[in-house]
């Protein structure tokens, strides 16, 4: 007698299969007397397509990596970057409601630098 094995097909809406291609950059997170530095890895982003929203104890950063042709007449061979819509949260201990931010664009890392007053 043969096994028969049964495939199930799941149908997920539009916005569940994109969520699911979100990638996550790598961050580095430090403490300094006046509050946190975080770093995170945004190679190729540029700053128009990033998002940074600071709320309750979290520092989230999104956006989207586009893929941008260096020269005309190049077709895809074998793809590793990701290159679509990212999002990475951060939680911090400590409610951040009245921190002041900084943003800086350095060498293809973004810095929040958060200061508790």
């Amino acid at each position: 007698m043969s096994k028969v094995r049964v495939w199930t097909l799941y149908w997920r809406p539009e916005d569940a299969r994109e969520a699911d291609q979100c990638w996550r950059p790598p961050a580095d997170v430090y403490r300094s007397r006046n509050g946190w530095l975080l770093k995170f890895d945004l190679a190729g982003v540029r700053p128009e397509d990033v998002t940074v929203r600071i709320g309750g104890s979290r520092v989230t950063v999104s956006g989207i990596r586009r893929d941008t042709a260096l020269e005309e007449g190049y077709r895809p061979y074998s793809m590793e970057i990701s290159y679509n819509r990212f999002e990475r949260t951060i939680e911090l201990p400590g409610d951040l409601s009245n921190a002041e931010y900084t943003l800086e664009a350095r060498n293809g890392l973004l810095l929040v630098r958060v200061n508790l007053g």
